[in-house]
């Protein structure tokens, strides 16, 4: 499973504008509201801010990743936001976050669910690539970007 199999424009906020954790990522959800693929959007919701509480999924190097599994939704879905002005989001390395990438999957779907966790680390573990989603401007620049990227580094694998 890719990336950009999940992850679609329509997910994708060019400009956040929450200025907390819990803001950011509520932003995020909200995104599903209208979505088929959710069945329980409270139910995904809880599951990602209860996973949050455990440990930040605050990264490193301004990115985080939060993401739970639930059964409120029916697949593996994802969202993507950029702010403007980071945020403490009590990353591992304490530094800001301004790159949030979010995964929701199904409770029996852990297997792919991990291993799109790995995928996305791994992107967004690149200097270069961080920096042009930073520079990116819109949704649909964002989304090419992350396309870009997974063809040229994932067909090599």
């Amino acid at each position: 499973m890719k990336i950009c199999d999940i992850l679609k424009p329509d997910k994708i906020i060019a400009s956040m504008q929450g200025k907390t954790k819990e803001e950011v990522i509520n932003e995020l959800i909200d995104l599903f509201s209208k979505d088929d693929r959710v069945s329980d959007i409270k139910a995904m919701r809880e599951a990602v801010l209860e996973r949050e509480k455990i440990m930040s999924t605050g990264v490193g190097k301004g990115f985080a990743i939060p993401h739970a599994k639930t059964n409120g939704v029916n697949e593996i879905i994802a969202a993507f936001g950029k702010l403007d002005e980071p945020i403490d989001f009590k990353a591992l390395d304490d530094q800001p976050v301004n790159l949030i990438f979010l995964l929701v999957g199904k409770e029996n779907l852990v297997g792919p669910h991990i291993k799109l966790l790995s995928r996305i680390s791994r992107m967004m573990n690149k200097d270069d690539f961080r920096e042009s989603l930073m520079k990116a401007e819109s949704k649909e620049e964002i989304y090419k970007l992350f396309e870009d990227e997974e063809k040229q580094y994932f067909e090599i694998a």
